[in-house]
């Protein structure tokens, strides 16, 4: 009886190993996939800057640009969209105008996130407006790729640019 249990033990043992090993091969592979992925295309400078985006709504200024990042399903701005978007109110003052932008992550129906980053956009020229800029100084300009590249959290992110 003894035998039997030494066998039983001695198979699961080895099944341990052997899948412990299977998960290490898997984690190294995928580790050296994501880096190379990784340098192989270079991403916008707003994906690389904003690395560490947080789930949920924030609000960043990178290399000039206003970033605003959203939660999942939402278009509510982040608290501090006012102070985010002064110096944009001040180059449009200036002769400027407002470049803005909505991106999306891919989860989800595509029709859906499209909209929802139009909204979000869209709120984001209301708060402008409510700043006192004018309208016609604010293009809502759909990009060319409209997913975002980076996490989903940052994909989902509007951007605000002089131009």
């Amino acid at each position: 009886m003894s035998s039997s249990n030494d066998d039983g033990e001695t198979n699961f043992i080895v099944a341990f190993l052997l899948a412990l090993i299977a998960l290490v091969l898997f984690l190294v592979i995928g580790i050296a996939i994501r880096q190379a992925h990784g340098k192989a295309g270079a991403k916008p400078p707003v994906a690389m800057a904003a690395a560490a985006i947080p789930e949920g709504a924030s609000v960043r200024v990178v290399d000039g640009v206003v970033v605003f990042y959203f939660a999942t399903g939402s278009a509510e701005l982040a608290s501090g969209a006012n102070a985010a978007l002064a110096e944009v109110v001040k180059g449009v003052a200036g002769g400027k105008k407002a470049v803005v932008s909505g991106f999306h992550d891919t989860t989800g129906d595509a029709a859906i996130n499209e909209e929802l980053a139009k909204k979000r956009a869209m709120n984001v020229q209301q708060v402008l407006i409510g700043q006192g800029v004018s309208a016609d100084k604010v293009d809502l300009q759909k990009p060319a790729v409209t997913t975002g590249s980076g996490s989903n959290a940052q994909a989902r992110r509007v951007e605000v640019k002089l131009n």
